[in-house]
């Protein structure tokens, strides 16, 4: 950053009464800061920011991961508080410890799949279903699709339905 450019933003911060307060840095080198709303020169009123400053002044030079999650929460106002580097590092480790974990599973895993397709396990249980337990029929024959009457005999209004019941029982 040129010196000019300096000079410029340092005058538009004396002009539009922006002040910066330090909330905090990470430990990859990154700064924090928060600009509460004001009401500049002009009379507008201008709401509060959230600003990082890198170490790493290009963009290209980022990766995922490079700013802690804590801090983007913050940053997108998904927390109104800063984290603090305590809570920062118990996440971390927190995490270490669940990608540990997750490592152990899949070797477990594939251990018990590999004895599975070796035959030192039986294999699973196969149900049959038939039906749905909502459905009248359950556990009975289910009702045919041919019809059991032909048009020429039916007679509209004819049809009660037997004692309440349903006609597939």
């Amino acid at each position: 950053m040129g010196w000019s450019q300096g000079l410029f933003r340092a005058l538009y911060r004396m002009l539009s009464k922006e002040v910066k307060e330090h909330v905090g840095t990470d430990h990859l080198g990154n700064k924090y800061y928060y600009i509460p709303q004001y009401t500049n020169w002009r009379g507008q009123s201008i709401r509060e920011k959230r600003i990082i400053e890198a170490p790493k002044k290009n963009e290209i030079d980022y990766e995922v991961g490079d700013i802690p999650v804590e801090w983007e929460a913050w940053m997108r106002r998904k927390r109104n508080t800063p984290p603090t580097m305590e809570e920062i590092l118990k996440n971390e480790k927190h995490r270490e410890e669940m990608e540990i974990k997750s490592k152990n599973f899949y070797k477990e895993e594939k251990f018990l799949s590999k004895e599975a397709n070796e035959g030192h396990l039986p294999p699973p249980v196969q149900i049959q279903v038939k039906g749905h337990a909502s459905a009248p029929y359950f556990r009975k024959e289910e009702p045919s699709a041919t019809p059991t009457s032909t048009g020429k005999t039916f007679q509209p209004g004819s049809w009660v339905p037997q004692d309440g019941k349903s006609h597939n029982q």
